[in-house]
């Protein structure tokens, strides 16, 4: 079964939050897909006016097992780099951004009018 890892990230600046959602598409979630994610989108959350910008980036793996050794193997790499990207942007964990993570199996939906599919 594949696996959900999504990562939401609340940016108080507009400014830096566009760069960092750039920095996002061109560089960030290529290297994670090249680091064993086998799918990702960026999804730009709705937001009331004057609360921080949220950014979720969805990544799939295609198993547990594939997402903890991307844990193992790349993750402390990777989150690295992104806290190095917030800091040139003058933002940082607790100072300006927040992260949110969540992780689970994926799990097959199916339509009333058809057989369900297997787990």
């Amino acid at each position: 079964m594949t696996f959900s890892y999504v990562v939401r990230t609340a940016v108080e600046s507009p400014r830096a939050f566009d760069a960092y959602v750039a920095w996002l598409r061109v560089t960030h979630v290529a290297d994670v897909c090249d680091a064993g994610a086998s799918d990702a989108e960026l999804v730009l959350i709705d937001v009331g006016p004057g609360e921080p910008r949220v950014v979720e980036v969805r990544y799939v793996f295609a198993s547990r097992e594939a997402f903890d050794a991307y844990l193992k193997n790349h993750a402390p790499r990777l989150r690295l780099d992104g806290m190095q990207e917030l800091a040139r942007l003058g933002l940082g964990s607790g100072h300006g951004v927040v992260f949110t993570r969540t992780t689970g199996e994926k799990v097959p939906w199916q339509r009333p009018s058809s057989p369900p599919p297997p787990l």
